[in-house]
């Protein structure tokens, strides 16, 4: 394994390329440039990518190829996929420890997509070490873990985006505009996708690849055999799918839904203060999955019951028939649907007519690094994005439990509901517990 644990032991390996007549990349240090948190007006910005799986590996990327960055290291617990996305993207290093990446002085901001169970560790301790950070949604496991994502981001002036990436998209950002300034008038209901919850995990053990540093993959979760359909994020059926390492697609794809809802009815920094649950409900039983198998079984299992939830101004959100990462808008001037990029609106001329407003496509990852520039805000700032990912864990506590629930959005509680609120963090394995912010 090969790991230069310093920038010293790399430029005297570019030197030596060099007089080999082999071209080596030379980075200049961000420590001799600047010492304060937002690097000056002429530097680059140096990036590193911790967790570089199928989603990670795009986001470094993306952010490595920006003239406003340098790509510097990266990390992830799979010792080839870290030096084969580190040589990629000519970095000068990589690690299996992600706390490497965050000792670096020349690191000034991180990309982060592990899975969702690691997400906060990594998260609130790059906030901590000063690192600017984009986390992929969804951000957080729990609601208190965006709690202390904020306070972490707030306390020591980190700009951190939430891979919400739609808040980006020209389309959704016309039409959220729309809506929030009342172009469907008032709004009588929303229809969002019926998201499914996450189900259980008891696949058989099989042998760990090389390279591979399984316990700390498992990190605040107890430790399971290794298997590949869990180590995977959607196989058969991945990670994304099983408690305790995820949301399921409540939180995968309703994240991306949830938040565009949250942006057009102009509740950012707000939510729902009644989650409701189907008369007649019981509590959601999920499957154990021992053996591959799709996720078929599992999503329709874990898709009941169906839920609802209202906001403080009275508008009912309802789980039914809407595109997933996406929301159906119905009004009192008509009807419209934003998702992925798309507009569509009845009467057909009212999507037509907004999507000639000026509004230009940016990249996700560039308003980032604009705003690690700038010091402003980015567009899906951790505040905002923390309160979309808790709607996704609201409405999962909603199933567990099958019945409504009272939420108050301002103390972020269940009001007089202790088995509620016994969920809203987790116990972490010893040896992973969140650092106090």
């Amino acid at each position: 394994m090969k790991t230069w644990n310093s920038r010293r032991d790399f430029l005297k390996a570019s030197s030596v390329a060099l007089l080999s007549g082999v071209a080596a990349p030379v980075l200049i240090p961000r420590s001799a440039l600047a010492d304060d948190v937002r690097p000056g007006a002429n530097e680059r910005i140096g990036v590193a990518g911790i967790g570089v799986g199928r989603r990670g590996s795009e986001i470094f990327a993306e952010a490595a190829r920006n003239p406003k960055a340098q790509a510097i290291c990266v990390a992830d617990v799979w010792a080839p996929r870290a030096e084969q996305v580190a040589k990629k993207n000519n970095c000068d290093a990589w690690y299996q420890d992600y706390r490497k990446v965050l000792d670096r002085k020349d690191v000034d901001a991180i990309t982060t997509a592990t899975p969702e169970h690691w997400r906060g560790l990594v998260c609130i301790n790059a906030c901590l070490a000063k690192k600017h950070v984009y986390g992929e949604k969804p951000i957080t496991l729990t609601i208190s873990e965006g709690q202390l994502m904020e306070k972490a981001a707030r306390q020591n002036n980190v700009v951190f985006q939430t891979g919400s990436q739609q808040r980006s998209q020209r389309e959704n950002y016309l039409g959220c505009e729309f809506i929030r300034n009342g172009g469907l008038g008032k709004i009588k209901e929303v229809v969002a996708a019926n998201y499914e919850s996450p189900w259980l995990c008891d696949l058989p053990a099989q042998s760990i690849p090389e390279g591979l540093d399984w316990e700390t993959w498992c990190g605040p979760t107890p430790v399971v055999p290794y298997n590949i359909d869990l180590f995977t994020p959607r196989a058969k059926p991945g990670w994304l799918s099983f408690r305790p390492y995820s949301g399921g697609e409540m939180t995968g794809w309703g994240t991306h839904g949830f938040d565009q809802i949250q942006c057009a009815l102009g509740m950012d920094l707000t939510g729902p203060v009644e989650i409701m649950v189907e008369e007649g409900a019981s509590k959601l039983i999920p499957p154990v999955y021992s053996e591959a198998e799709d996720a078929k079984r599992g999503n329709e299992i874990c898709s009941k019951p169906r839920l609802a939830y209202r906001y403080p101004n009275g508008i009912v959100v309802r789980l039914d028939n809407a595109n997933r990462g996406g929301g159906i808008f119905i009004g009192e001037k008509g009807k419209m649907e934003i998702f992925r990029g798309r507009l569509t609106s009845n009467p057909e001329d009212m999507a037509r007519e907004v999507l000639k407003g000026e509004r230009q496509n940016q990249g996700h990852v560039d308003n980032w690094l604009s705003c690690i520039l700038s010091g402003e805000k980015p567009i899906s700032d951790i505040a905002i994005g923390r309160r979309s990912a808790a709607i996704c864990h609201l409405l999962n506590i909603a199933r567990y439990l099958g019945r409504s629930l009272k939420w108050d959005p301002e103390k972020e509680i269940f009001p007089d509901d202790v088995e509620a609120n016994s969920f809203l963090a987790r116990e972490p394995r010893k040896g992973y517990e969140l650092p106090k912010v």
